[in-house]
Formats: C-alpha cells, structure tokens, sequence
C-alpha cells in the first residue's frame, strides 16, 4: 500500500529537492511569511533560503557604526510579537538583529532555513505546475556535499526586499583609489579609522548615522553632498528599567504607546499628500529652525543645507547629531560635484584633488531593479526582464503577471515614507498565505493548482497608483530619490497610508486571478475571502485600556504572590 504525499511534515533529507513553499530569504518579511504558513496553514513543508549566514535580511547585512532605525523602537517589531524591552526609543542594528534572532529561534524556524544558499534562477514549470528553483551552495564546507541544486516548489516567495544589493555610484576612477573603500553595507570592522582622513560620498539616512561616530575618531571627515536634505530631531533616549518593567507587565501600556505612534506616523503622510499642508510646512520650519540652532557658528552653511523640494520628496532625515557634527572643527561639507577618484583621493569641479586614507561609499542600493540579479523566467519561459520591461509593477505589490503561484514582499510601490514597514509587511503575509492555502489544499486533493493576476486588474490598479502618486510630494521634479526611476515614475512607494494598503489586502478577491490546473474548479466563481486586518491605531478608550490593563497587573500580582509563596514553602 503506497503511502499517502503528506504535506504537513518538515522538509527532510530524503525530500531534500521538494518542498510546498520556498522563501527567498530570512530577514523580517521571509520569516513572518514562515510564521504565518506554520500559523495560518499548518503547513511545515516549505524551505528559506538565505544567501548570508544569519537572520535578520538588512540588519544583518548593515553593520557600520551608529547603524539603526528611523522608526520608533516601539513601532519596529511585529504586532504578534512586540517587545516591551527595547533598550531606546530608536533601536540600533545589534538589538534588532538580536530581536530578529529570538523570533527565529523561538519559533522554531532554524530547521527550515539553509544559510549560504544564493538563488541563481527560478523557473517555472507550464507541464508539472511548479517552480524549480536553481541554488547555488556558497559555505565551503557545504559546497563540498553538492554545490549547486534544483529545488521544486509548488509555490515561490521572493522575500528579498529593496535593500539589499548596494548600489556603486557612476564617479571615473572609482576603481583607481588605491586606499581603503567600502560600501556602508559592507562595513569592514577589521579596519582602524582611528586618526584617518576619510571621506563619505553621500549624505541620506546611512551618511547621517556613520558620519557622528567617524568624526569622533577620525583626524579629518569630509562629507560629500549631492543634494540636502530636510533633517528634523530625533529626541532619542534610553527606555527605563521602570518604563520596560511597565511594558512587561502591564501590557496595554506598551499597546496604548505603539497605537499612539502609529497614529502620529500615520498623519505623517499629510505631508507626503500636500506638500502646503501645515504639517509640510511645520517640517519646514522645524528643520530649518534645528539646522540654525545647531550650526550658529557656521552660517555659510545654511544656504547649502536647506532643500528646495518639497518634505517628503526624499526621506526625512531623522537624527540628533548629525548638525552637531558639521559644526565640528575636523569635519568639513563638500557640495562641488565629484569629477575623479584618482589613487589617492578625490577632485572635485575646478579644484585639485584631497587626499583620503578611507572612502566610505554611503550610496544606497539598487531599489528599482527589484529581484535583481535572480533570473526569474514565468509562464511560457517568458522571462521577468521581459514582464518588466517598462518597468516592475506588481498587483497590490505582491503578485506579478505571467508568474503563477508567485509571491513577494516588498516589492514595487510597497514602499513607505512615513511608517513603519512591518506593517506592511505582515498585510502581505496575510494576503500571500490566504492564496497559498488554496494550492495546498488543492495539492492534498492530489491536484494541481495555480494563480497569477489578471493583466487588465493589475494594469488598473497600477494606473489608479500612478495616478495618485504624481500629486504626492514623492513626484516633485526639484528632487531625484530612491523611490523612483531615471524618467520620473515612483517604482517604489505607496501613495496612501498603511492602513489603505492593509484595508487593500484584508481579502482575496478571487476574480482577480486567472485560475488553472486540475483543481481550478474549487477557486473559480470562489466568493471573497476575507481575511482581516491587524488593527493597531488606537481603538480601545482609556477607560477600557485600564480595564484590560487592570486585570493583567493582577495577573502578574497573583502570579508573584504565588510564586512567592511557593519559596517560601519550601
């Protein structure tokens, strides 16, 4: 008697090559996909592959110093899993990829991760109706079992975000510099800036970050600015043991905090939709007023510090210290533009070159050509250079045309300027499982199944996108960003707030999708699946705060009591 396929079991030794769902990557968005396939629909059959040797995606990947996030500490976790122990409201990269480490160990997700695992292609197959994904084994010692594999899957998830190959900027002679260089993606701690003369080109988030620890220790830092940036306070700080203790055991407290911020957040983006708005013009005056306050001493300064874009074009800076630092006597701003990197240093227009020990390259990623370099080829062999030939475009962001049982997170206009991404992210994980639920239920009917987006919905979604964006502060023609391509369209950002974009993903409509395969007859004509949302903006009154938070910290007391008396028995 043949035994049954099972597809709740673990992907083993012996099913080494096949596999339900594989993931492209473990950082934020690759292991909540995981959690939720184990959570949502019990399926344990699926594999990550990691092309680095830990968890984490970008905060593994970003390690120079003064390396953290832009978002409240608060914000920065998934909402079923929220810390209350963050060590400041801003977390730095350590504590996150410590965070990061604890959810993959806790809830079990090491057995299904293959690390040093880089995928080369992703093909799928029109006759057997699944992927087969080409993995190119990096680890020494685990190349030396087999260097390379095809691994099938009934379904695909690229969770490889935007921010993960560094971007090398187009200067001559960039290769010539014969001193230390380095991208701030690729930090190397093994080198001593101690007493260096070093020069940064580029002057967004990551700039602002590593320039206050390097002019601390470096003889002499030149920052090298293309265009400024609006830059507004931090008000960072330490959490207090009193407060975290608070958080533990009283949790509401923690909730009503990460609701309030999540509001503040939110009408952020009446920024980003009327750059008149007052809001706009509080960033406005709250930068300048900072920049003013900070550089008093250095008034030829201002003029080059101040944009003429509109807040939000580019991203808002974030930081305490970065004014500080061009006030500092070692440390210099340079706006002239980069003619030549010669052996020794850099030339700028019109003058002779400055001699440096160490470039830093704080010059982003390569964010418009998403997925690259994985060469992904869908139906009919059609490859996604050829889908995406007019640039990438996803339907709700995470599925794709012409790609069957295809899923990504993070992908194009899923971007946010204003918010936090994990709340993005787990909207996606929800939609992306809803779908996935159906090919493993079709499978264990021992029939085949698959779905990619209509061409007419996505194009009209895409054109209802662009459509909104153009009127937000991202389309301003004063400034180039991150967020879009070389003629002007945003490949990247989300033009509403998160909580659209999760009202937009909160259920599967079914007719969006063409549906094939010998299970086909299950889906279509299929009602909506609704699917909800995590509603996290401040819902509950105090009043019913201090209800619920009443009967946790009797809990946490009868629990002390108990366990205090239970001591002292013994």
């Amino acid at each position: 008697m043949s035994t049954p396929v099972n597809t709740r079991l673990p992907v083993g030794n012996k099913d080494f090559t096949n596999a339900t769902v594989v993931i492209i990557g473990a950082g934020i968005s690759g292991m909540c996909m995981a959690i939720d396939l184990i959570k949502r629909n019990n399926c344990h059959n699926f594999v990550i592959l990691e092309k680095g040797s830990s968890v984490g995606g970008t905060w593994n990947d970003n390690k120079y110093p003064g390396c953290c996030c832009d978002v409240w500490s608060s914000l920065y976790s998934y909402s079923f899993e929220q810390n209350p122990d963050w060590s400041r409201e801003y977390p730095g990269q350590e504590e996150i990829h410590a965070y990061l480490m604890r959810i993959a160990e806790k809830y079990g997700l090491y057995k299904y991760i293959r690390f040093n695992s880089t995928v080369e292609e992703a093909q799928w197959d029109d006759n057997e109706s699944n992927w087969k994904t080409s993995v190119v084994v990096t680890g020494e010692k685990d190349s030396e079992y087999s260097n390379s594999y095809i691994l099938k899957s009934d379904f695909l998830i690229s969770a490889v975000g935007q921010l993960n190959l560094p971007r090398q900027p187009s200067i001559p002679g960039l290769e010539d510099f014969q001193g230390k260089m380095m991208h701030s993606a690729r930090w190397d701690w093994s080198y001593d800036i101690t007493g260096k003369r070093v020069a940064i080109i580029g002057n967004g988030a990551t700039a602002a970050q590593i320039a206050p620890e390097v002019a601390q220790i470096a003889s002499h830092l030149t920052i090298y600015q293309r265009t400024p940036n609006w830059i507004i306070p931090r008000g960072d700080g330490p959490v207090s043991a009193f407060q975290r203790a608070l958080f533990k055991y009283f949790p509401p407290l923690h909730w009503r905090k990460r609701a309030l911020q999540m509001d503040f957040r939110e009408n952020f983006h009446t920024v980003i939709k009327d750059d008149n708005s007052p809001f706009a013009q509080m960033i406005r005056d709250m930068s300048t007023a900072s920049m003013k306050a900070q550089l008093a001493t250095k008034p030829e300064l201002w003029e080059k510090l101040v944009p003429d874009y509109a807040p939000g074009c580019k991203r808002i800076i974030i930081t305490d210290d970065y004014y500080p630092t061009l006030a500092r006597d070692n440390v210099e701003l340079e706006t002239r533009p980069i003619t030549h990197i010669t052996e020794t240093g850099i030339e700028v227009e019109g003058f002779d070159e400055q001699e440096y020990d160490l470039i830093v390259l704080a010059t982003g990623f390569r964010t418009v050509e998403f997925m690259h370099p994985i060469q992904i080829y869908g139906a009919n062999g059609r490859p996604l250079q050829d889908i995406w030939k007019d640039g990438a475009v996803a339907y709700n962001g995470v599925t794709v045309e012409d790609l069957p049982n295809f899923g990504m997170f993070y992908g194009p206009n899923t971007n946010l300027g204003h918010n936090s991404i994990i709340l993005m992210i787990e909207a996606q994980s929800r939609y992306l499982n809803g779908i996935v639920g159906e090919v493993i239920r079709a499978r264990q009917k021992g029939k085949t199944l698959s779905l990619k987006p209509k061409l007419a919905v996505l194009k009209t979604f895409n054109e209802k996108l662009q459509t909104a964006l153009r009127n937000t502060s991202f389309a301003d023609p004063n400034c180039n960003s991150w967020y879009k391509r070389d003629d002007g369209v945003i490949t990247n950002n989300w033009s509403g707030t998160a909580i659209d974009y999760q009202l937009n993903l909160s259920k599967v409509e079914w007719q969006d999708y063409v549906v094939d395969g010998t299970g086909k007859g299950d889906v279509e004509g299929k009602a909506t699946t609704k699917l909800g949302r995590v509603r996290e903006e401040t819902l509950l009154s105090d009043t019913s705060l201090l209800i619920v938070g009443a009967v946790s910290l009797l809990s946490a007391v009868g629990y002390f009591a108990a366990r205090s008396k239970m001591l002292k028995a013994r």
